[in-house]
């Protein structure tokens, strides 16, 4: 019997597709936004706890997208084999905790260590969610469920600064983990009564602790690396260290899981062609998409002198056109339109980073000429390109192993997202004069091309799509006997 439908038979008739679609995405929602909504309270930070250096304090941002990078693989494959409501449920209480922990953090140290708590309670929920969406929904209906699951989490990156400029301003720097507290307990209690009891094959098992450790140190030495490496610099033995070593570590998880009962990876799912592909195109996608969304602020600041709201307000383009991309390519049925799509998508954005580089975003302020289309294109591509590769990506995951193989594809996007806040960091620290509108525009210049790049790889799903041929296809034919009276040819007698 299929994995599907084992998950079929066992799934409970009563479900509440919407509501579970709700509680997940509102979960998602939330662990996406603690990426973003904490840089803004930096300052704040700082002045509560003197004596603490900036490198510092830019462990409450790296520590939790350092563990959560690394614990989606793991926590996903922990999901498919324990149960996806129950790491669901467990994980948004960790969330909660360590919330509540940051909130009343009577030191930076207290801060980083429960922001690290929550990264790795926001890896268990994150794939567990999306999990339980795609076990609930009909399977003709995936793609408008990944669109808009995409347009949830889309939108909580960009809204982040803006609901902590607003907190921020209120009540002060604690009330950003302090609003995560309502909306946990809603979610939890929601969780309890509405999510489907657990479905698991009859063999499921806990996968290979020693290459879930492994596994989840080298994604996390090796997304360190690149995010500190602008800091520590780039030759600096830590930085070569950790990276040399996590690599590794991730290489070695790989040939154990080859052999394993109950491997760390699930290698089968990424035999795929088109899993392989689309989740490469998430993480390009994912690096210039990091480097977007911080340089834009950035440029905003510094170079046309915006405030925070300005800034946030001017962001919500971007976020808007994202969702409303989304929700369309959620539409989208047949895999090769998704594709066309796709590719379509990759170059819009790669158009609206040509914007960005150009005389349009200069020293003068200039909104609608500038910032609008460019937001519109790059926004409304993400939309469409993510959601379509999402939706190709789930499409070759058996159901029993959603959890497991969608947080291998997030993994991806994650340290995609390192890899664009690295390369931000060191094209500007590159230019001759870093900050400046040139330094700028030489990000959003290979911005543009690793799109472009992205769109050419998106090309080869065209072909990874094709069914392979039948037994009788690829036999050749014997050509058909030349009539008797074919000129040249002489007949038996």
């Amino acid at each position: 019997m299929s994995d599907e439908s084992v998950d079929r038979q066992q799934e409970p008739d009563a479900v509440n597709t919407s509501r579970v679609f709700a509680l997940c995405s509102g979960a998602s929602f939330l662990a996406f936004l603690d990426l973003s909504i904490v840089s803004i309270a930096f300052p704040d930070i700082l002045e509560d706890f003197p004596g603490t250096s900036l490198n510092s304090t830019t462990w409450v941002l790296s520590g939790y997208s350092v563990m959560l990078a690394a614990m989606l693989a793991p926590f996903g494959r922990i999901a498919d084999s324990v149960g996806r409501r129950t790491v669901f449920l467990w994980s948004l209480a960790g969330f909660s905790l360590a919330s509540l922990v940051c909130a009343v953090a009577p030191s930076i140290w207290w801060l980083i260590a429960a922001r690290v708590v929550q990264g790795v309670a926001a890896g268990g929920m994150i794939p567990a969610a999306l999990g339980l969406i795609l076990a609930t929904t009909p399977r003709e209906r995936i793609a408008r469920a990944v669109g808009a699951w995409s347009a949830v989490a889309g939108f909580s990156a960009v809204i982040g600064p803006a609901a902590g400029g607003v907190l921020l301003s209120a009540f002060g720097w604690r009330a950003v983990f302090y609003v995560n507290l309502p909306l946990c307990a809603a979610l939890l209690i929601g969780g309890l009564s509405a999510l489907p009891r657990d479905v698991r094959a009859a063999d499921a098992r806990l996968p290979d602790p020693v290459g879930s450790i492994a596994l989840v140190l080298g994604i996390a030495g090796a997304v360190t690396a690149l995010t500190q490496g602008d800091t520590w610099g780039w030759t600096d033995p830590l930085t070569l260290g950790l990276g040399v070593a996590g690599v590794a570590l991730v290489l070695a998880t790989v040939l154990r899981s080859r052999t394993h009962r109950a491997p760390a990876i699930d290698l089968p799912v990424w035999r795929s062609p088109v899993f392989k592909i689309a989740s490469l195109g998430l993480g390009m996608l994912n690096a210039t998409m990091f480097a977007w969304m911080l340089a834009a602020p950035l440029f905003a600041a510094q170079i046309w002198h915006w405030s925070v709201l300005q800034t946030a307000a001017a962001l919500s383009v971007g976020a808007v056109s994202s969702m409303s991309g989304s929700l369309a390519a959620g539409r989208l049925v047949r895999p090769d339109h998704q594709v066309k799509v796709a590719v379509l998508g990759a170059l819009l954005f790669a158009g609206s980073n040509a914007i960005w580089a150009s005389a349009l975003f200069g020293p003068t302020p200039n909104f609608w000429g500038g910032w609008l289309p460019a937001a519109l294109l790059g926004g409304g591509g993400l939309g469409l390109a993510i959601t379509c590769l999402s939706t190709l990506a789930a499409r070759t995951v058996p159901p029993l192993r959603f959890a497991s193989g969608l947080g291998m594809t997030l993994t991806v996007r994650q340290v995609g997202g390192a890899v664009g806040v690295a390369g931000l960091a060191s094209i500007m620290a590159s230019s001759a004069v870093p900050g400046s509108i040139a330094s700028f525009h030489a990000v959003y210049l290979v911005a543009m091309a690793v799109n472009i790049l992205c769109a050419l790889v998106l090309c080869a799903l065209f072909t990874a799509l094709r069914p392979s041929p039948t037994p009788q296809e690829q036999t050749p034919r014997t050509p058909p006997a030349a009539p008797a009276d074919a000129p040249g040819i002489t007949p038996d007698r």
